[in-house]
């Protein structure tokens, strides 16, 4: 099992602690070494993922522009170009008005601090001030 070949048999427990920590010392900075090229690793690779994701978005925006061109566009096949871009217009700010409406029922739903905990630690802090100032050996 003795896998450092230049182990003194003779060595003394304090030659021996020296090695240990020598020994412990390197080995905890190859572990912050390898850590640090693995953060690299995974740094890299979320800075280039979120610049993609990115990108797509900037794409899914004009393609909605475009899907909104479309059907104006689709619209004055029936109607006057005035109409179908007045459709468009108010369907359009009637979606955005729904999901303010869902987004403000989601935020008011929002849970206030948690006040049974709040008051728990209150009540723990009191109770360590008292003990310290009932304490029989001050």
């Amino acid at each position: 099992m003795n896998r450092d070949s230049n182990v003194d048999p003779d060595a003394s427990v304090g030659e021996l602690m020296t090695r240990l920590s020598e020994q412990t010392a390197r080995l905890v900075r190859q572990e912050l070494m390898l850590a640090q090229a693995e953060l690299k690793s995974s740094a890299k690779h979320a800075g280039i993922g979120a610049g993609v994701f990115g990108a797509s978005l900037v794409l899914v925006r004009l393609g909605v522009v475009a899907l909104v061109a479309t059907a104006v566009i689709a619209l004055d096949l029936v109607l006057p170009l005035w109409a179908a871009a007045l459709i468009v217009t108010v369907a359009l700010f009637a979606a955005a008005a729904v999901g303010v409406a869902v987004g403000k029922t989601q935020v008011q739903q929002v849970a206030p601090p948690p006040e049974h905990a709040v008051e728990s630690i209150k009540d723990d802090i009191e109770a360590v001030k008292e003990a310290i100032h009932h304490d029989p050996d001050q």
